[in-house]
Formats: C-alpha cells, structure tokens, sequence
C-alpha cells in the first residue's frame, strides 16, 4: 500500500498552518473550554445524536463551550471552525440556553435554507424531551421578500417599472418585444394573484415556481416605501408584519446579512431585541454593510421616480424632474466608468443640483402624510423616492472624504453614479456591538494565522491597542473580544496537496497565459475530469474551457452557458467532466466526494485596480503611511484563496489536490507566506510530477478506495 500523497510513504514533509501568534495584552488569545456544564453537555449530546450519522467532534465541542463562555462574561467571540466542524449545532444548541431570542445571521441562502429546513426542525425535535418544551424558530427577510397586498391591488393600475426603462425593447423596431414582455408580465401578476389567495407567508421563496424581478416589483414593497400597518389598509393582513411577530416570539430568529446591516443603519428597530446574536459567514459582513449604505443614481432610475410621483405632483415639478433625467444621462455619457479622483465633472456636477433641487421642491409640494389621505401607499412611495434621489445627490455633492464615488457601467453599457462608505469599522463599531453579545464565525477569519485583519474590519480593538480605523470614535472605549481556532475534524495532509506551479512565469495578462493552459491540460488530463477551475475573469476562464475542449475528450462545462445550478448538478453527475467560472464558484460550490478531487485557481485572486471601493481604501492607507497593498489587497486576496481552496475537502473521505497557476504564492517570505499560512493546512509541493503522479492514482482508483492509500 502507498500514501495517495507520494509514491514513498512519509519521504516529504507536510506543510502545516502557523499557529496565531500571541499579542500585547492579550486582547485576542483562545478561549478555554469550561470545565462543566451539564445542560450544555446533555442538550448538545440529543442534538449531535439525532444527526444520522452523527458524531460528537471535538471542536464542536470546544465552540459550544466558549460561546457559552462568552455570552455569560459578556464579551464578543471570534471563531474559526474550519469546514465539518459542525459548527452550526455548535452556535445553535448554547443559543437554547439564552434567555430571551437569538439571532443568526447569514450570508447566504443556502445556508439560511439549511438552518430552517434541516438543522432548526432536528434540533427542535431532540431538545423537546430535554427542555420539557418545543423550541420554536422563525425566518426574518426583509420587506420586499414578501408580498405586499397593498402593491398587488395596485399592480394593474400603475405604470410596470422597468419596461419603459432604456433597453427595455421600445423604439427601433422593438414594440412587438415590448409587447411580448407586458404580456408575460401580466401573466405572471395573475399567477401572483391566485398565490396571494393560497400562501400563508407571501415569502415569494415559497413561490414555486417562481417569477422574475420585473414581476415581484409589482408586488413587493421596499421597506423604505412602506407607510405602516396602521396606515395601510391591509396592515393587519400584512405578511412581512406577520413575519416579524412570529420572530418576536421564537426562541431563534434566522436573518440575513443585508437585513442585520439595514437594521443597523435603521437604529435596530427590524430585528427583535435579544441578548446573542451569531454572525455566520462572518467575513462577509463589511461587504454587505457597504452594500446597504451603498446609493446610486441613473438616469432611468430618476424617470421613474418621476412616473410614480406624477399623480402627487404639479406638471412643472415633474417636467423639471424629467429635465434633471435628461441633464444626467448627458453627464454620465460623458463622464468616464471608474473612480472619481478629481472632482464631480461639471455635467455631472450640475445634473446632481439641478436633480437636488427639484426633488426637494417635489418632495416639498407632497407635504406630510395624513390620516385621510386618498391613496396612502402611493403618497408614501413617491416621497420616499424623492428623499432618496435628493439625498444620494446631496451626499455626491459633498464629495466627503469619508465616501467614494465612482461612475459604473453593466453588462448592457448603462451607466451609474454610485457613492459607497470609505470604511465602515466606525459604523460596526457603534451599531453592532452595544446591548448585546456578538459571536463572530466562519472558516476563514485568522488570516495568515491572525484575527487581527478580520477584528479590524469588524469595528472591534485592534489588538496592538489601537483603534479599529480611523472612522472609530470609540478609540479605548472600542468592544472588548476574545477568540478561538477550533481547526478542523480533517486530516488536511493526509487529504490533499496544494501544489504551487512555481516553474510558470509569473502572470501578466488578464487572459490564460500558453504555459499555464498547457499546465491546466497535463493536471487534467491526470486525473481524467473531476476538476473544478476558478478563474480570475471571465476571459481566463473561457480561454481555459476552450483550451480543455480542443485537447482532451472530457466534458467542459462553462458558467454562464447554461444556469448555475444545472452546471452543478451535472458535474456532479458525470464523472469525466470540468466546471470552469469565476468568483461566484469561489464560495457558493460544494461538491463533496469523487466528483470534485481538483481545484485550479489560475492566479492569486487580488482585487483589480478598477475595483472602486478597494482602489479608495488602498489609496488611503498609502496616504497615511502605510502599505495600502499589505493592508487592503492581500487581506482580500487571504479570504478569497481561502474560500477557493476549500471548495476541495469538503468531507473526512474527499481527497485531491489544489493547483495554483501562479508562481508567485511559493515566494519564501512577503505576502506568500500570509496566503499561505491562510489556507487549511495541505501537504504542500511545487513538484509538477508530484501532483501529477498523485492525480494519476486518484484516477486509478474506484470512488470507495481508502482516502490515504492506492492498492
């Protein structure tokens, strides 16, 4: 028998991750495990025996402790549980054991489908005989996930947004498009129709199947537009109010990341009051803070505030609302898609005020709700659409150096004017942390070793003792922390390789280069198919599948093709098949077993010099002193490489190999080594006959071999 890592058993050394290194004052140090705790002991032995196959694991263990550790001291938690820790009953069976709700938070559905549809109703089943009682568990989205009563008895009448938008297929020929587009439009309403008379919850997840975007505008209802159940004719029929009052009773609430950060902004009056709250996915939370504090003007998005103003509005305020729409296409035509370094370009400059102005003079006229007002919803929409273009305006206007502003062009050429926070640590800092318990988790949050980059990002103390940024106000008064590393339940060297081509020239072009597609052809070509390819553009990967096409028999599958789930489903069905895509495969595959058994990642997943938001940042920290690349673009890179590299094991048999096509990961010192010491713990080698040799074996081998062994 002969390890599937090398041809000799134990001939070359393994390569593990550096321990986090101790810091000044111990801020951040691992929390131990107390000694006994019989409630928790016997709730988390019911919950792990009623998964099928379920199997007390250490660190699952370690985690529960120092969350019930940390919510008794009252003090934030850090933890990194590496994939199959289990770290969801880990978090979920001390929260059982809170007075009061708790919350989680995620960052994706899919895991927010696995807490409610499978890991909520186990866990509720085994702790039933054990707590004497039934815990109970809610769902909480925000407003426009559900559907709005008020919107839909509307829907016919008012103008569908959208279809008159630029693009839409008027003009030019386009009117028998536009025709087919109303007439599906108003298909899929009616569908709507019949399903409001049917749905207990209007959660448009629930619609099966479902509609388009277009359509459930129709009916949903931002909740920034919403005029309150006391206002509404339909409030006390209201699903999203219905929704929040069974989250105020549940013993755990289950909310996203957009709508924790929109509560945030919003003064905490969405989310129930509670005493714990549990951010999974935890390194995705700044983004999406930015995201919610994010605004954006365009041209149509201007016109069609002014369409569904027209009927609280005078004829002049609306043309000169119009007029505003028309000054801002000219500008953002003119104005180049990018950073805005220099200042407002004079058209843009003056689009913005004259759209300043008459959105206030609009907004003005509207005057303030009323109890007897006509037509409530609209009244309340059309102002909410005028504070905000007023608003977004303002805000760009003020070119304030704590934001930044770029002008944005999609897909179809359409442009925007967006302006984002420079930092949102000061805005965590404050909103996040008072009143309650923050434990903070994912598989990627001590980067290079250390949770210092992530805390920082947080809002929470560097733990050097300075502030988190330079937008905290707290300064000392910053939250206090703790945190822990509960590893894995893998055997990473033993599991996989993580092989540096560190003999390729070090990559220059946004495409594929020659040698690293004849790299990509030998690593596939080894193992016969079962490779999933990570690209850094949609240009890499199509020049990747095109490559793999022309010099091997093997089934390349391309995203963007056809659907993302149909992809998945395939590759995990044909054995001699590739997945090749871009950054959305970095996190949201997970293939477990034979299917998937190697990862390329054609080079180091850097932010782009265009990338708006990361350029600013950079460009800060360069301004204060610092390294903007160490502080800012090689952090990115450490999350991201690490969520890519962990699309390989994903369970205690998965075994295989990730390739990264770029030489400049097996550097000795510098950046490497923080990518690196990043990364689960592979047995590491930059020997193309190594790797090759080991894919070779694994292709030899049936999908029930032993995982460190070939016979």
């Amino acid at each position: 028998m002969t390890r599937f890592l090398s041809e000799e058993a134990g001939t070359v050394p393994v390569v593990t991750t550096a321990p986090a290194k101790s810091t000044p004052k111990a801020v951040s140090k691992a929390v131990k495990p107390r000694r006994s705790n019989s409630a928790l002991d016997g709730l988390l032995a019911a919950a792990v025996g009623a998964v099928p196959g379920g199997a007390e694991r250490p660190g699952q263990r370690a985690m529960a402790e120092a969350i019930a550790e940390a919510e008794k001291k009252d003090r934030h938690l850090l933890v990194q549980a590496g994939t199959g820790t289990g770290k969801s009953l880990a978090y979920l069976v001390p929260s059982l054991l809170v007075e009061g709700p708790v919350v989680v938070s995620t960052a994706t559905l899919a895991l927010q489908s696995q807490l409610i549809d499978h890991d909520l109703p186990r866990l509720a089943d085994a702790a039933e005989p054990y707590l004497g009682r039934r815990p109970s568990f809610a769902v909480l989205k925000g407003r426009h996930h559900y559907l709005c009563l008020a919107k839909l008895e509307d829907s016919t009448e008012e103008e569908p947004d959208g279809l008159f938008d630029a693009g839409s297929g008027q003009g030019g020929g386009g009117g028998v498009k536009w025709l087919g587009a109303a007439g599906r439009l108003a298909k899929q309403i009616g569908r709507l129709r019949e399903w409001a008379l049917e749905t207990e919850t209007g959660d448009r997840d629930e619609l099966d199947p479902g509609v388009d975007d277009t359509a459930w505008r129709q009916v949903s209802m931002p909740a920034r537009e919403c005029v309150g159940a006391t206002r509404c004719p339909y409030g006390t029929e209201c699903f999203a109010e219905a929704s929040r009052a069974r989250a105020r009773e549940a013993d755990i609430v289950v909310t996203n990341h957009s709508l924790l950060a929109f509560d945030m902004l919003a003064n905490r009056h969405i989310v129930p009051p509670h005493r714990l709250l549990v951010i999974d996915e935890a390194h995705e939370l700044a983004d999406r803070v930015s995201s919610a504090a994010q605004a954006e003007l365009t041209a149509d998005g201007v016109e069609r505030t002014a369409r569904r103003a027209r009927s609280q509005i005078n004829a002049d305020d609306h043309e000169a609302l119009s007029e505003a729409a028309d000054m801002l296409a000219i500008g953002l035509a003119e104005a180049v898609p990018g950073r805005i370094t220099t200042g407002l370009p004079p058209a843009l400059r003056d689009a913005l005020t004259l759209l300043d102005s008459a959105a206030r003079r609009a907004f003005d006229a509207i005057g303030d709700m009323k109890a007897d007002d006509a037509d409530p919803v609209r009244k309340q929409q059309a102002k909410t659409g005028l504070a905000e273009l007023s608003d977004t305006a303002q805000r760009l206007l003020a070119e304030s150096d704590h934001d930044v502003a770029w002008v944005d062009r999609d897909d179809r050429g359409r442009k925007a004017i967006v302006v984002a926070p420079l930092s949102v640590a000061g805005t965590l800092t404050s909103h996040l942390y008072p009143e309650r318990v923050v434990v903070a988790t994912s598989a990627t949050l001590a980067l290079g070793g250390r949770f210092d980059t992530v805390a920082r990002s947080l809002g929470l103390r560097d733990p050097a003792g300075a502030a988190a940024s330079d937008d905290d106000k707290g300064g000392a008064d910053a939250p206090r922390w703790t945190s822990l590393d509960v590893g894995s339940p893998f055997d990473y060297p033993k599991q996989g390789i993580l092989y540096v081509a560190a003999h390729l020239p070090r990559p220059t072009q946004s495409g594929l280069s020659d040698p690293a597609a004849d790299e990509l052809v030998d690593l596939v070509t080894a193992l016969g198919g079962r490779t999933l390819g990570l690209f850094s553009s949609r240009r890499a990967a199509e020049r990747a599948a095109e490559v793999v096409r022309a010099r091997t028999g093997l089934t390349v599958l391309l995203q963007g093709e056809e659907a993302l789930p149909l992809l998945v489903r395939r590759f995990r069905d044909e054995r001699e098949s590739c997945l090749f895509g871009v950054m959305s495969l970095w996190q949201g595959v997970d293939v477990p077993g034979d299917a998937c058994q190697l990862v390329v990642i054609d080079r180091l997943p850097f932010p782009r010099p265009d990338e708006p938001l990361a350029a600013a940042r950079s460009a800060a920290v360069d301004a204060r002193g610092g390294s903007g690349f160490t502080a800012i673009s090689v952090p990115i890179a450490a999350v991201r490489l690490a969520q890519g590299v962990g699309r390989l094991i994903r369970s205690r048999s998965d075994r295989g190999a990730v390739a990264v096509l770029d030489s400049r990961l097996a550097a000795p010192r510098g950046y490497a080594t923080y990518l690196r010491d990043s990364l689960p713990p592979l047995w590491y080698t930059t020997k193309p006959e190594v790797v090759r040799g080991a894919l070779r074996r694994l292709a030899a081998t049936g999908p029930d071999a032993p995982a460190n062994s070939t016979s």
